[in-house]
């Protein structure tokens, strides 16, 4: 395992949670959360169990389908032989969806403003639930990055645990910031998130670009077997 699958895993996960979709769905953890300013040790919990239902969530997700990937011989040979040749389109493909470049009308919602509403009636313990169905509700730049992105670099890596979770710790990290704001520093969360919303579209962007141009040099060097190095 190398510190750059490491940090890629933790990336994708924390870009992850600034697009639009799943930025939606931390608002309104963080709203949950926030109800309860004033009780530290309750909006700590909060953020915490937030981020462990996001965590286990894209874990047990992520621990099913590479359990299929690498239990299979053929599967794991066709892996190591192919995954390279792969790996340019998958990540040409993520890099125009968070360009813009395809729809991102499609989603998936598990959390509505129903469910939102029973949480908001409910105890703290439901910030773990909401962080399960928020985890769940997929949307092309979230599905993207988890099916495109993180299970191809777990497979590569022939890690079913920790690049999974830290993905998940990354979806789930500006709920967490922000509950230790608000439980210690109430008076930053405000200016906290105007520079979060501020960031969003230009570290997408930078980072859909990296995307579409590490995918082109993985296609040519792998599939076209184009030497770029000399």
């Amino acid at each position: 395992m190398t510190w750059w699958a490491i940090g890629s895993a933790f990336w994708l996960g924390i870009l992850t949670s600034i697009s639009p979709c799943p930025l939606a769905s931390n608002i309104a953890a963080i709203s949950f959360i926030g109800r309860r300013v004033g009780e530290t040790r309750v909006v700590l919990l909060s953020g915490v169990l937030y981020t462990l239902g996001r965590t286990a969530t894209y874990l047990a997700l992520a621990v099913l389908i590479l359990a299929g990937l690498l239990a299979s011989g053929e599967i794991a040979r066709f892996l190591q032989r192919y995954l390279n040749q792969i790996l340019g389109p998958v990540l040409i493909l993520v890099g125009m969806i968070l360009l813009e470049m395809l729809g991102e009308s499609l989603s998936l919602n598990l959390a509505g403003e129903g469910v939102q509403k029973r949480a908001a009636r409910g105890g703290f313990g439901w910030a773990g639930i909401l962080g399960i169905l928020f985890a769940l509700s997929f949307c092309p730049v979230s599905a993207g990055l988890f099916f495109g992105g993180l299970l191809s670099l777990s497979a590569a890596h022939e890690s079913r645990v920790l690049l999974p979770s830290l993905y998940g710790v990354g979806t789930a990290l500006p709920v967490l910031v922000f509950a230790f704001l608000m439980a210690f520093a109430g008076q930053s969360v405000g200016k906290a998130f105007d520079k979060l919303t501020t960031i969003e579209k230009w570290v997408r962007t930078a980072t859909g670009a990296v995307f579409v141009l590490v995918g082109l040099y993985y296609c040519l060097a792998y599939v076209y077997g184009v030497n770029l190095i000399g």
